[in-house]
């Protein structure tokens, strides 16, 4: 089982972010869930959130939240300040930030870390800043978990029209500009 937790604030999408790697899982043929942890206050746009999902070739049991994660997406850089962001990380666990460098602080931090300029991808393809659907794409790249199809099939899934097409668009873009590491050992 992978486990996935997502730092973001209210209104950039993290629960949806949650969502769309569940459904793109389970598209795939795998087990999946996803939730998010608001935390006294997070239904607030710009507080700070939590979300998770698990993907796994197995039905999932736990129902709780993702405590030592596999992969951690950050869609607010800002947070790599105020959170431990890789507290409970797994060893050679991967970090994906939203930005145009790695935070500092993620330099040395013992993890693969990535920064994918999400959120100004989001402003160009879809005149809104949030960074949810290429943090989508780049995290599929990268860690090689989801295809593009399926990806792509969950947005389609979710949203319609105008709001899918863009936001496939923006889901192409983070996947094409993030390196292609695809899983560990293949």
């Amino acid at each position: 089982m992978k486990e996935i937790r997502i730092h973001g604030r209210g209104g950039q999408g993290s629960v949806v972010l949650a969502e769309l790697i569940a459904m793109a899982a389970w598209n795939q043929g795998k087990f999946s869930q996803a939730f998010p942890y608001l935390g006294g206050g997070g239904e607030r746009r710009g507080a700070p959130v939590q979300s998770f999902a698990r993907i796994s070739d197995k039905p999932i049991r736990l129902r709780c939240r993702v405590q030592t994660p596999d992969y951690v997406i950050v869609q607010d850089p800002a947070l790599v300040e105020l959170v431990d962001v890789t507290r409970g990380l797994k060893p050679n666990g991967l970090v994906l930030v939203n930005g145009a460098v790695v935070p500092a602080k993620l330099l040395n931090a013992g993890f693969r870390v990535y920064a994918v300029p999400a959120s100004e991808m989001a402003l160009k393809e879809t005149g809104r800043g949030i960074p949810n659907t290429p943090m989508l794409g780049a995290f599929a790249r990268v860690t090689g978990e989801l295809s593009l199809d399926s990806v792509l099939a969950a947005v389609g899934q979710k949203f319609s029209g105008e709001i899918r097409r863009i936001n496939e668009i923006a889901v192409t873009v983070g996947y094409n500009s993030a390196p292609g590491l695809g899983r560990e050992g293949e």
